[in-house]
Formats: C-alpha cells, structure tokens, sequence
C-alpha cells in the first residue's frame, strides 16, 4: 500500500513556510505543478482547504494552521528518528556550502573548520563569506550563519548564540574628542557607516535612563563590509557600532574602548544558523547544524 502523506505533509509545509507553489517549489527542488497537484489531493483527502489565495501569495485557512502544527511535529519526529542513526563520520559526505558573514566567518568559523574536516573525512566544504544577504536557493547554499533580528520567515533557523553590539572608538580618537556622557554626545566624533542593504545599522539604539533613544551614525567613510569598518575604526578614523565578537577582544588588547557601555540598548538580536524548510536534514547538514551549536552554545568572547 502506497502511503504519500508524509510527502504531502513536507509538500504542504515548505508552502506555508515558503508563502507560495513556486517559492516551495525551488525550495523542495520539484515543479510547481507537482506542488499545486499535491496540495489539491491533500485538500480533497482531507475535506477541507487548506490555503486561501491572497495578493501576497497563499496563507493559511484555520484548519490549515492545525494541521501544520502536527505536519511539523510529525517530520521533527521522523527527522530526529533518522539523526540517531546517522551519527557515523562515515556517513557525512557529498559537498556542503555555508555561508557567513566576512567579520564572523574570518574571526570565529574558518578557526574552526579544520577540526570539523578532520571528523568527517569523507565530507566537502564550499565556505562562501559575504556581508551580503545571499539566496539560498539561487546560491546552492545548504546552510547560512546570519546575524541580527531574522526576518525572513520562509527560512528554518536555530539560535547559535546572542549578538550585542557596543559602540567603540580607538584611544587616540577618545583622548582627541573627549568620552561621551550621553548618546546625543556622539555627534562630535566621525562615525563609520554601513552602505548598501546594512544600511539601517546606521540606526544606534540606546537605553539611557531618560528611556530610548536612537543616534543616527553619519560620517565620511561608508562600506558594505564590516570587517573594513573594524579595521578603519582600530585605526582611529572614527566609531562604529560593532558586534562584540570582535569588540571585546580588540578592547582587551587595549585597541578600542567601549563608549557609553551603560546606555547599551539590549534586544533579540542573535547569531542563527539557517536552512531550506520541507526537506529532511542529509547528514552533513546535520552535522555542521550540531557543530555549530556545540561550538557556539558559551561564546568564549
């Protein structure tokens, strides 16, 4: 007897999650067709609509949404039956492609690739770093680590680790133009900006204890690459809000000094790792999934 339900509930979640038949399409690696011919059998199996077609795409009707809540739980339940027996070096092979942000790939991945290689022998490794936000789909990429506040809901992510960005400037700039006492004091020094789609990391948020306030960063040096901001900004040519990875160990090296420490903003900024929803987890994703977290589960800065 051929049982097609749990394709159809893998079909069914990639186009909640995805928001349409094309996207879950690309998604799922199948046509489009196949997709709308799955969800209609669905549909007529279980005698109710699922979706209702919206200018946006597909959302989901409220027996669509009770059934994606037992679609999910019951591919988790499948996905964590294969992981145990899926543990082997042995059988994480093929090519992986991850991606990263230049900054954090430079400073906290690359460092740890040799021993992810070297328990999985068999295993190849694309590691594309990019301040970019790249594609998934259209960039062959099986997995990418994205700082700040998600936002595209179409993705599966888990939590690697907090992301707390502090406002640092290098000594010489601090002795130069004196230390701010409130964030409005940041507008005598030259701040280095983010060009391009990171452009609204030029919005500094703070929590003084007068309540929020935001300073927005200009300055004569823009880029699209973080990394060159750190650079520029241990080298004295102005401020940057920078993500404490790199901060912190810059300050403790006594090249930068952290600026308004107590006006810090806090929020549900974090470090994620990213994925393709509505298929199951090949080992070597898996794999560097369970790597990551292991490695980021108490950040060492």
């Amino acid at each position: 007897m051929k049982d097609d339900r749990l394709l159809a509930m893998r079909v069914f979640s990639a186009v909640a999650e995805t928001g349409g038949f094309t996207a879950a399409a690309q998604a799922l690696g199948v046509s489009q067709p196949f997709v709308s011919q799955t969800i209609a059998r669905l549909e007529d199996r279980l005698g109710v609509s699922l979706l209702h077609r919206t200018t946006r795409g597909h959302a989901l009707t409220a027996e669509g949404q009770l059934y994606l809540d037992g679609c999910r739980s019951a591919i988790d339940g499948v996905e964590q039956a294969e992981a145990a027996l899926q543990t082997s070096a042995e059988q994480v092979a093929g090519t992986l492609r991850v991606s990263a942000p230049l900054a954090f790939g430079l400073d906290r991945i690359s460092p740890l690739l040799p021993e992810f290689l070297a328990q999985h022998p068999k295993l190849e490794l694309d590691l594309v770093l990019t301040d970019d936000s790249v594609n998934l789909v259209e960039d062959r990429i099986d997995l990418a680590v994205r700082m700040g506040t998600l936002t595209d809901s179409s993705l599966r992510a888990r939590r690697l680790c907090g992301l707390r960005r502090i406002v640092v400037a290098a000594p010489a700039l601090v002795a130069h133009h004196g230390r701010p006492d409130t964030p409005a004091d940041l507008a005598r020094f030259p701040c280095l900006c983010w060009d391009g789609a990171r452009a609204h990391l030029n919005q500094w948020d703070f929590t003084p204890p007068q309540g929020p306030e935001r300073f927005e960063a200009t300055g004569r040096f823009r880029s699209n690459a973080g990394l060159v901001l750190f650079q520029m900004c241990v080298n004295g040519v102005g401020i940057m809000r920078c993500a404490e990875h790199l901060a912190k160990p810059a300050i403790a090296r006594g090249e930068l000094v952290p600026l308004l420490e107590d006006h810090t903003a806090q929020d549900d900024a974090a470090f994620h790792a990213v994925f393709l929803p509505g298929r199951n987890l090949q080992p070597r994703l898996r794999a560097m999934l369970d790597f990551l977290i292991g490695q980021f589960s108490a950040p060492d800065w």
